[in-house]
């Protein structure tokens, strides 16, 4: 089978990139895989070694910084998602064609609708679409946050994204989304036929680290994803005021020049970039808050918290997503005022808090390994087959 990707899929620093990887690993214990990965950047050595265990081809379509903004221009004068105007070029799909033709796949299973475009007139074989999530939501939630120069660049995104995502819909076999809330947000009437896969952990998640907890609080994230930023524009803006004596890790990789400058200037937040052993990052708090506001998808930074044992505390939105209980695996809150209680209350209950750590990781065990979630997409592409 061929497996399409917009993003070579390691380092695991986006959360495309973690899904596609886990996915393709649990895949190719079943079937050959071609894997053809869109980039714009540079494939080391390293990175593709970490790979090529799971593939029998691994296809590196390059896109030049030029090619991209000539496409994105063009796609101005089109119908079509400005994000399809980043991810796909005349000649990128001359040579997936090519690799198509030579390979001759019983199957293809393309990642996110930004890669959609090259195989959806394919029709040799049977083909998934994993959405992943419902980017047009992503997109539209963050039209407020953006500055007003930009809103009605973001207003036309997600208005074609809306569309893209119900016409596309129909070029493939089989439909999956990462959860249930962002399968409801696909505007096309038969939106119930996609099935929901979610996310897991690694089982190395769940093994012991010897690291002390010298903050109170800790946030992990990629720091140049908007939501991530928004979260952590909420935690200086809105909770730092409200209690100064609280100290915060913000870890992740990419931190923005502004995002740097800001934190520099708070004793109270320390911000440290990629680390190899993310669990490190995890354990130096002795709580993890997820203030998501905008965004869509599941948190799997809460999984990855949870799994490690630190009570978290999320909003409605990221917690709609992983369906944990409040006040029994998580603690839910959206105002700035609920979240410095529900941190009050965790730091002064010892019940409460062991309770919330203990449960939540019991959740994530029980519902949420790769091995589980990677089960139900493998039957689903076994049945193409055999149909």
């Amino acid at each position: 089978m061929v497996m399409l990707v917009s993003r070579f899929p390691f380092p695991l620093e986006k959360g495309d990139k973690l899904r596609a990887y886990y996915q393709l690993k649990s895949l190719s214990e079943h079937f050959s895989i071609t894997l053809i990965a869109l980039t714009h950047q540079k494939i080391s050595a390293e990175q593709l070694s970490q790979i090529q265990p799971y593939c029998d081809q691994i296809k590196v379509i390059k896109r030049s910084k030029l090619s991209i903004l000539f496409n994105v221009f063009l796609t101005f004068f089109s119908n079509k998602p400005f994000q399809i105007g980043f991810f796909y070029s005349y000649f990128g799909q001359l040579k997936i064609n090519r690799i198509l033709k030579e390979v001759e796949p019983a199957y293809i299973y393309c990642q996110l609708i930004r890669a959609a475009e090259y195989v959806k007139n394919y029709h040799a074989c049977p083909k998934t679409l994993d959405y992943m999530d419902a980017l047009s939501m992503g997109i539209e939630r963050r039209i407020k946050k953006t500055p007003w120069i930009y809103r009605i660049v973001f207003k036309i995104e997600a208005k074609r994204l809306k569309l893209y995502e119900r016409s596309v819909f129909d070029y493939f076999e089989v439909k999956t989304i990462i959860s249930e809330q962002d399968k409801q947000l696909i505007l096309h009437p038969d939106k119930q036929q996609i099935h929901v896969i979610p996310n897991g952990i690694d089982p190395h998640f769940f093994e012991p680290v010897a690291i002390k907890a010298t903050k109170e609080l800790v946030f992990v994230g990629n720091l140049n994803y908007p939501p991530n930023i928004e979260a952590v524009d909420f935690i200086i803006k809105e909770l730092i005021p409200k209690n100064t004596s609280y100290k915060y890790l913000i870890s992740g990789a990419n931190p923005s020049v502004s995002l740097l400058k800001r934190s520099s200037k708070l004793s109270q937040i320390t911000l440290n970039g990629w680390v190899d052993d993310i669990r490190t990052a995890y354990l130096s708090g002795k709580i993890f808050i997820a203030p998501m506001k905008i965004g869509t998808g599941m948190q799997n930074k809460l999984l990855e918290a949870m799994a490690v044992g630190l009570p978290c505390i999320t909003t409605t939105l990221a917690n709609n997503a992983i369906h944990a209980v409040h006040n029994e695996s998580i603690l839910v809150a959206d105002t700035p005022e609920e979240f410095i209680s529900c941190i009050d209350r965790l730091l002064g209950d010892s019940s409460l808090y062991k309770k919330i750590a203990e449960n939540g990781q019991k959740l994530v065990q029980e519902k949420y390994s790769w091995k589980k979630t990677t089960l139900h997409l493998t039957d689903l592409i076994q049945n193409e087959f055999v149909n």
